[in-house]
């Protein structure tokens, strides 16, 4: 019998955290599970207050979009209007029925679920402040063998002048009322899907960021099409813009820039970094070893400088998403306790990771951008193909789908894809596939495309353009 009260311990009930708990358990492991927001908190970020909500919001604002097209499809009807408590009356139902489907799963497979706020006292000691029914407090202290820090990421606001009067992407969800004027503060994948989602849900949105260009990190053919599809959409983007500080007036927040000019808004959204969520986790009086950033430092197999506690997901800032989280404490369950039977140990592969970014047009891609593919291979082909798809030729839209494929010369193989435009995201996930088998641009050109759609596109591009 172990002289510890647990043999796992999981410290945040998100996406990493709760599948590291579920496949532990499901071994056999005595797992416990502490999450400081209790049930309404499990699925962390991704289910609460990122991806779920935020792809339900792209739909609903999607749904007026297709209202305008489908006049050009002989369609008659009055412009539909929102009624945004609706909206958010049924995205919060549905994420309380997620929710209450991660606690049957860990309590399914047999984890012992704790609501409450853990903070570690040495490398197998947890002292937990847990919530009483009355919605006080009690404290005990318990010991495992081993821990795991899955406590994700929170949005991070610069401090600055009227930095009280701005919201994050937290608290975007349950605006009330639903702004008539938003401005964003922001140049990211998140600070984009939220200007084109408010925007398609009839916010005049105005986003703002200080650099030269929006998805940093993203392919440049990429970053300056969406930035110009956006504004196509009626994104009221500013480049090079940076807010020196926001004041409350008659007409709303004012939100003055450095270059003098300013903007009326009824709310001001920051989505201009995130941070890992260490604070009360007690990592200093533990002896876990953090970067400059607040992030825990882990090896390939996810363990901290103390052999017996372990990190995964957003919290060591390493990739900052969702299926990133997912496989990292799927590979650390196996490392730990085995694979299931008959299977091979997982291991995570950082090399090929497909995402998507739902502005509207949607991006999705995976590998690598041109300029990382010309540093690393040196020799490139690239193919790219910009069309206004069938769809639009009656929808009146002006919208454009731009689909770009980068080749290592060397080896023929398809080393990068990119794609701005309708369901992007869906289409990338298989062509992900096809790039993790090591799929050489020969392969696709002998690949069979179905017509009419616009993922054939990628099966049809020829010619080198570079």
């Amino acid at each position: 019998m172990s002289a510890y009260d647990f043999d796992f311990f999981v410290i945040g009930g998100g996406s990493g955290g709760v599948r590291a708990a579920r496949l532990a358990a499901q071994r056999g492991v005595r797992v416990a599970l502490a999450e400081a927001q209790g049930v309404a908190g499990l699925g962390g970020t991704c289910v609460n207050v990122g991806c779920i909500p935020k792809k339900l919001y792209s739909y609903a604002a999607h749904y007026a979009q297709a209202a305008v097209e489908a006049r050009g499809y002989g369609w008659q009807f009055e412009t539909p209007t929102l009624d945004w408590g609706l909206l958010k009356a049924r995205r919060a139902q549905e994420i309380a029925r997620l929710n209450g489907v991660y606690d049957q799963l860990l309590r399914g497979a047999g984890v012992t679920l704790l609501h409450g706020h853990a903070q570690l006292l040495d490398a197998h000691t947890v002292r937990l402040a847990l919530l009483n029914a009355d919605g006080s407090t009690h404290h005990q202290t318990l010991t495992a063998e081993r821990f795991l820090i899955a406590t994700g990421g929170s949005p991070d606001v610069p401090d600055f002048h009227g930095r009280e009067f701005v919201i994050t992407s937290n608290e975007v969800f349950d605006l009330d009322p639903f702004p008539s004027r938003l401005v964003i503060v922001g140049g990211g994948y998140i600070a984009c899907e939220f200007a084109s989602i408010f925007n398609g849900l009839g916010s005049k949105v105005t986003q703002l960021y200080r650099g030269a260009q929006v998805l940093r990190g993203f392919d440049d053919e990429v970053r300056h099409f969406t930035a110009e599809e956006m504004r196509k959409h009626g994104v009221d983007l500013r480049l090079n813009a940076d807010v020196l500080r926001i004041t409350r007036e008659a007409g709303g927040l004012q939100v003055l820039l450095k270059d003098g000019g300013h903007v009326m808004a009824d709310a001001v959204l920051y989505a201009t970094g995130r941070v890992p969520n260490v604070r009360g986790l007690g990592l200093e009086a533990a002896g876990v070893a953090q970067s400059g950033e607040g992030a825990i430092v882990v090896d390939a197999n996810y363990r901290t400088n103390l052999p017996n506690v372990y990190a995964v997901g957003d919290v060591t800032a390493r990739v900052q998403l969702t299926p990133v989280a997912l496989g990292e404490s799927m590979q650390l369950v196996d490392h730990l306790f085995g694979p299931v039977a008959g299977k091979l140990l997982r291991q995570m592969d950082y090399a090929l990771i497909p995402t998507a970014v739902f502005t509207h047009p949607s991006v999705g891609t995976v590998g690598l951008t041109e300029a990382q593919a010309r540093q690393q291979f040196g020799d490139v082909l690239v193919f790219r193909s910009e069309f206004r798809a069938l769809r639009h030729t009656l929808s009146g839209s002006t919208e454009r789908t731009l689909m770009k494929l980068v080749v290592d010369a060397g080896t023929d193989r398809v080393v990068g894809l990119h794609m701005v435009g309708s369901d992007a995201g869906e289409i990338v996930q298989g062509f992900a596939v096809a790039m993790r088998a090591g799929a050489t641009k020969s392969v696709f050109d002998g690949t069979l495309g179905i017509h009419p759609t616009v993922a054939e596109e990628f099966v049809t591009m020829r010619e080198p353009v570079r």
